[in-house]
């Protein structure tokens, strides 16, 4: 699983180059626009799936794990549906799992300034805690990306963010990036769901740094190093299971020290770019 991530992330993206014609106005297209829409409105997303009333429920056909509803809002809201995840914190099928994380991980995306988690909260279901997650539309799976062979026409932009999502992954210990939780929109943003399997009670790091993952934009590695664990504790804290929280900094710790390290072997310059 891994080896077709690596392979269909980091295989080189041509350029696309400018039609010498120019086409006619009339069939002249327009840009594509971005599926983030939460990107500057959090606070009215989050508000919004708070209170969103739930019209009715459907099985979604890929792209999550177990325990996950397609959830569908009452028209005239904010936005007209939602990803709903009822996982108890336990073990299933020999891996750990928790709505909870879902909603962890949206909120250290927000502390690190990453912008891939779509907005998620708890909310009270039927009597059940759960969380609800903002469901994008207009992606591409990367399974979809792969079996077309598609490639983004700005390679600069995508390993920027490539090796942003690793870093994300080694941090919080996401065992289960696959091929129908990564997502792209119009524009070839990375858009990060299913991460119930994060924070787990391990080291594991799944992109090794100085192998898979061999340099990071400096702003991004400087807020990582910057984390402190009294803030990070007060956001994400109580979703948290046993000692979640000591080993993600345990995480960070082992990654700050990688990077430097791969920098002084390497060049500073090599390693943190702008």
């Amino acid at each position: 699983m891994w080896l077709i991530l690596w392979l269909a992330l980091t295989s080189p993206l041509p350029i696309q180059q400018p039609s010498v014609q120019q086409a006619p106005a009339a069939a002249v297209q327009t840009a594509p626009t971005s599926s983030k829409i939460w990107i500057g409105h959090y606070a009215e997303y989050e508000e919004f799936l708070r209170t969103a009333v739930i019209d009715r429920l459907s099985n979604p056909s890929v792209g999550v794990t177990g325990g996950t509803r397609h959830a569908y809002f009452k028209p005239g809201g904010l936005a007209a549906d939602g990803a709903l995840r009822n996982l108890r914190p336990g073990r299933y099928d020999g891996f750990f799992e928790s709505y909870k994380s879902e909603i962890a991980a949206y909120k250290l995306d927000r502390l690190l300034e990453l912008d891939m988690v779509p907005p998620t909260v708890e909310i009270r279901y039927n009597g059940e805690l759960v969380s609800l997650q903002l469901w994008v539309h207009d992606t591409k799976m990367l399974k979809e990306v792969n079996e077309k062979k598609l490639r983004a026409p700005d390679p600069e932009k995508w390993n920027y963010q490539l090796h942003r999502t690793y870093l994300f992954d080694d941090l919080v210990a996401n065992i289960d990036e696959n091929q129908g939780n990564l997502l792209f929109d119009p524009q070839w943003n990375f858009i990060k769901i299913d991460c119930s399997r994060c924070f787990t009670d391990m080291l594991v790091q799944p992109f090794e740094i100085g192998k898979k993952l061999t340099q990071i934009d400096r702003p991004f590695f400087d807020r990582i190093k910057a984390l402190d664990k009294a803030t990070v504790k007060g956001e994400i804290g109580d979703l948290l299971e046993g000692r979640a929280l000591d080993l993600l900094f345990a995480r960070r710790d082992t990654i700050v020290k990688a990077f430097e390290k791969l920098a002084a072997q390497k060049g500073a310059s090599q390693v943190f770019v702008p």
